[in-house]
Formats: structure tokens, C-alpha cells, sequence
């Protein structure tokens, strides 16, 4: 395995300055590269920051943060800065031809035992490391947001990424630091669309699609169709959905629609939405009006009658679903590693502890669900509905 010791981070945003910053705090020297002065001044600027309040915290370990901050270094040259790197973890825009570029531009310059570990949600590992050169020495490592405090990190092994570089990558993201409990480590044998935990969770939009559609057929407001969650989902739908950005669900439905069945074609609520640009939080209006506040309108859902539209149950149905097709597509050696994924990625249980008594009597509801909705993609598979998921926990 390679001795990772100079890392190289690709991509200064909200991202990129996360993972520089656990870097760091691991006692990685970091190189943090964008493609402008101020995206990387920036990119430092917030990583020093985070620094100095974990310092004033006491939670740095008798170190300050000048300490670590003389670790990390700027550049705007990747194929400069990446001559004497381990590793580079590339966290820029989800643009395939961007990313198989700067995996070749790493792969041209840097040293013979370079890994590319890419940090995309949503593409091909095997596609960005294609045509590098070293298609070997690339590997997906998916982090989720904030960094600093999501304990989850994907292992990605692409169609060609060697034994070495995985085993690498997955003792790297191992000892990366979390400052919100215990850092679990998912490793993703198969390099499918969403992975693991962004996979299991990607029907539960369809499912969302069809109830915003189907309260708007019926005329009832957002916010009864929210209140059906009773309080129980960190997030209600409608709110979710607003807080994600319209134009982003609607995208990563295309994406799945294009790679996984045809059934996630967005619905027509979100399609209008997005044609008007009312996009959630970010253009002051999506679901709901966000001039008048958050609490504002979640004290509306917490005094609205539910609709009856949609419930818990039938999410879990789906995620258990899912799970079952992880489980048969191979990405994923067992159910517990994806059970504590979801934990660790989206602070929710995964389905399996209770799906482990309720798949017979949920395969039906998912029978009902996509007659109901006319999406053949919610139909049990064969792995779910006869239980035979119960022999493959790890």
C-alpha cells in the first residue's frame, strides 16, 4: 500500500476546504488547489477559521491552530503542485469532462504511485479514470456535508481500480478525523449509480414526486401533504425538498432516469417549479415562501391537518427495496454496512432492522404502491420478498 503522507486537495468550495481541513487535523501535509487565487484564498480563509474555533473549543489535542495551518500550502497549478502528492482527492464540478481531465492532468504529472480518489455523489468512477493513463490508481471517496461532522466516507472500487489503491484509500479515510462521533468507513465494492446511501434513498424521491402531484391534483396545501411526516422525519418533504433546491432534485432525477429506470422521470410539480425558477430557499420561494422564515412555516405543518397523501412505513418499504437491489447488484457485502451507512450519511436508520420483520407484509405494500402509482420500479425483487436478504448481514 502506499505511505500517504502529502495530499492534494482538488477544488476550494464547501467540500473541498471540509476535506482539506480532516486532512489536516490527521496530520496530512495538505496542498489545496483551485483554479483561481480567490477561490483558494477563500477555500484557506474557512479552513483556518474552523481551526481557530476548535482551538478556542480545546478540541485541537495541545496544538494550535497555526500548527496545523503551516501544513497546508495554495496553488492554482495543478500539474505543478501535484509532483511530490499521494493522493489527491478531487472535489470539483460534477462536470465528467472536468473530472476526466484533471484525473489525467494527475496522472501526466504526478508520481508513478499517485491515487485519484474522486469525491462525485452521483458518476461513473470507472468513466473519470477511463482514459487517465492509470486507470488503476483511481478510486471514488464520496464525503458528505459537513465534512467535519458527517461521519460517513464511501470507498469507491471502480471496474479497474486495483486491490492496492482500494486498500489504500480505504485505511486513508479511516484514520480522517470526525468531530461528531466515530468516522465509519462504507466500502462500495461496485462502482453503480448513488453508490450506497444516496442509492437507497433514491426512490423515495419517486415516491415524493408522485405525492406532491397527487396534493396538487386534489388541491391540498404543502403544507397537510408536510404534516403527514407527524414530526418524525428531521426534514418534512415539501421542506426537504425546498432546502435540496428544486433545480437539483429535478437533476438527480434526470440522472437516475437515465441510469437506473425510467420511472424516475421528475414529476410535474417539480417540473414546473424548476421552469419558473422557484427553487427553494436560495431564490426566496419554492414549496413555500421563505420571506417569512423557517419557523414560520414549520409552526404552519406542525398546526396542519395531515392529508393522508403519504407515510414513514411505505419510505422504509422502498428503502428496504433498495437496499435488496445493493445487495443483489453487489455493491455491498452485507446489509449492516448499509444500515450503518445511512446512519452515519444521513443521521436516519437504515431499513433492515425493521425490515428484518416487516419485508412480507411491506413487499405487499409495495405491490399496492406501484399499481397505486403506475411505477413498476417500487415492485418488490426476489431478494426482498423471500427473505433470503436475512443471510447476508456482513
Amino acid at each position: 500500500m502506499v505511505d500517504v503522507k502529502n495530499v492534494l486537495v482538488l477544488g476550494a468550495g464547501l467540500m473541498g476546504s471540509g476535506i482539506a481541513q480532516v486532512s489536516l487535523m490527521a496530520g496530512y501535509n495538505v496542498i489545496l488547489v483551485d483554479i483561481k487565487d480567490e477561490f483558494v484564498d477563500r477555500g484557506y480563509a474557512k479552513i483556518e477559521e474552523g481551526m481557530k474555533k476548535l482551538e478556542a473549543k480545546g478540541a485541537l489535542g495541545g496544538v494550535t491552530a497555526a500548527d496545523i495551518m503551516v501544513k497546508c500550502t495554495k496553488s492554482i497549478d495543478l500539474a505543478s503542485a501535484v509532483k511530490n502528492v499521494d493522493m489527491v482527492i478531487e472535489a470539483v464540478i460534477e462536470k465528467m469532462d472536468i473530472k476526466k481531465q484533471v484525473c489525467k492532468t494527475t496522472m501526466d504529472n504526478g508520481p508513478s504511485h499517485v491515487i485519484f480518489a474522486t469525491n462525485t455523489s452521483t458518476m461513473s468512477i470507472t468513466e473519470i479514470g477511463k482514459d487517465s493513463g492509470a486507470p488503476d490508481r483511481v478510486c471514488g471517496m464520496h464525503f458528505f456535508n459537513p465534512v467535519p461532522l458527517m461521519r460517513c466516507i464511501e470507498v469507491i472500487k471502480g471496474a479497474n481500480t486495483s486491490d492496492d489503491t482500494f486498500n489504500t484509500a480505504m485505511d486513508f479515510a479511516g484514520k480522517l478525523p470526525c468531530l461528531r462521533g466515530q468516522r465509519y468507513i462504507a466500502p462500495v465494492l461496485k462502482d453503480r449509480p448513488g453508490f450506497i446511501v444516496n442509492r437507497m434513498n433514491a426512490p423515495v424521491i419517486i415516491y415524493l414526486h408522485w405525492a406532491f402531484d397527487e396534493a396538487d391534483k386534489r388541491g391540498i396545501q404543502w403544507e397537510r401533504l408536510d404534516a403527514d411526516a407527524g414530526g418524525k422525519m428531521p426534514m418534512p418533504p415539501c421542506v426537504l425538498t425546498d432546502f435540496t433546491g428544486i433545480d437539483t432534485n429535478f437533476h438527480i432525477m434526470n440522472y437516475y432516469k437515465e441510469t437506473l429506470s425510467p420511472d424516475f422521470e421528475p414529476g410535474k410539480v417539480i417540473k414546473e417549479l424548476n421552469e419558473k425558477g422557484d427553487l427553494g430557499p436560495k431564490t426566496g420561494k419554492g414549496f413555500y415562501d421563505w420571506s417569512q422564515g423557517r419557523d414560520s412555516i414549520m409552526e404552519k405543518i406542525k398546526k396542519a391537518e395531515p392529508a393522508g397523501i403519504f407515510d414513514l412505513n411505505t419510505i422504509f418499504a422502498i428503502m428496504l427495496n433498495e437496499g435488496c437491489r445493493i445487495l443483489d447488484e453487489g455493491i455491498s457485502s452485507g446489509f449492516k454496512v448499509i444500515d450503518d451507512a445511512n446512519m452515519a450519511g444521513m443521521n436516519a436508520p437504515g431499513p433492515f432492522g425493521a425490515g428484518k420483520k416487516n419485508y412480507e407484509a411491506w413487499a405487499k405494500v409495495l405491490n399496492d404502491l406501484a399499481d397505486k402509482t403506475g411505477k413498476e420500479y417500487f415492485r418488490p425483487i426476489d431478494l426482498m420478498k423471500s427473505g433470503e436478504f436475512l443471510k447476508m448481514r456482513k
